[in-house]
């Protein structure tokens, strides 16, 4: 977020933006938390507004890479819930991010969009703009791939929700997502194959570096299947720990299959009712 917001601005006056920023920390601390203790029948809703709200508040140019930002983030910390002390603790630790970055963002952007509010941000919304269609996609997407994972217990549902999120958030917006969808597939297995195989000839002491090593090298990937396979490794590095090395890598593949078909699937869904929308909409004007 740090770097992020050095170069780039949410589009409206620095006033409003360091209120949703607030907004935006607040929404990461507490909406993962109300997950856990809400019914399931308020899991989407939930999910969709918190979402929503977390792309609508930063992301009105997704192409500059604000929205995977933010919404892998929502994501991570949903997979990772905290109550009580904990989750006081993630609250003061959001609280210095908030000074950190609110300073970066008046020290860079106080003189831009100085005419800007949020208000007239909320007022241009219209679904017939691709970027307003992506946010609400990306949103009601991720919402439902993540009830879905926690409605039927599934085992790290996070990494179901990275891998539909990563069909999602690519922009411009398209109803053809088949090509991230096979290099998502190629790069989680790729990666997860790698990491076996290296966790089990590398000294044991030498294993926990393989996350970090992930980190390094990802840094150097241009192409999305590469940088898909590195991410693995950090995922790996932890899910090893809980489930062994042989179970990690298993869930890991299959939590990927399921959240890129259900992003493959739900993307083709909504981009078919969204023509039809608008469609209709052009003959009645």
């Amino acid at each position: 977020m740090m770097l992020g917001i050095r170069f780039v601005n949410f589009t409206y006056c620095i006033g409003d933006s360091l209120v949703t920023l607030a907004a935006v920390l607040a929404i990461l601390v507490l909406a993962p938390g109300a997950a856990v203790l809400l019914p399931p029948v308020l899991l989407i809703p939930l999910h969709f507004a918190a979402f929503f709200a977390l792309l609508y508040m930063t992301s009105q140019q997704p192409e500059m890479g604000n929205g995977g930002l933010y919404s892998f983030a929502y994501i991570y910390l949903t997979g990772n819930p905290v109550l009580g002390e904990a989750l006081v603790r993630r609250g003061l630790l959001a609280l210095v991010g908030y000074l950190i970055c609110g300073a970066i963002l008046v020290a860079k952007h106080r003189d831009q969009h100085k005419t800007t509010r949020f208000v007239h941000v909320v007022r241009r919304f219209d679904l017939s703009t691709p970027v307003h269609l992506w946010q609400l996609r990306m949103a009601l997407g991720v919402s439902l791939v993540l009830t879905a994972g926690q409605v039927f217990g599934v085992e790290r549902f996070m990494w179901m929700g990275f891998a539909c999120a990563s069909l999602l958030s690519e922009y411009p917006y398209s109803g053809d997502t088949s090509v991230r969808f096979r290099q998502r597939i190629v790069g989680a297995v790729a990666g997860s194959l790698a990491f076996l195989v290296l966790y089990m000839v590398m000294p044991a002491s030498l294993c926990p570096l393989l996350g970090p090593l992930g980190g390094l090298c990802l840094g150097f990937c241009t192409d999305y299947r590469y940088k898909t396979a590195m991410n693995c490794f950090g995922a790996l590095s932890l899910g090893t720990g809980l489930y062994g090395l042989t179970g990690a890598v298993l869930l890991r593949i299959t939590d990927t299959l399921l959240g890129v078909l259900f992003g493959l699937v739900f993307a083709a869904v909504f981009h078919r009712l969204a023509a039809v929308r608008l469609l209709a909409r052009a003959r009645e004007e």
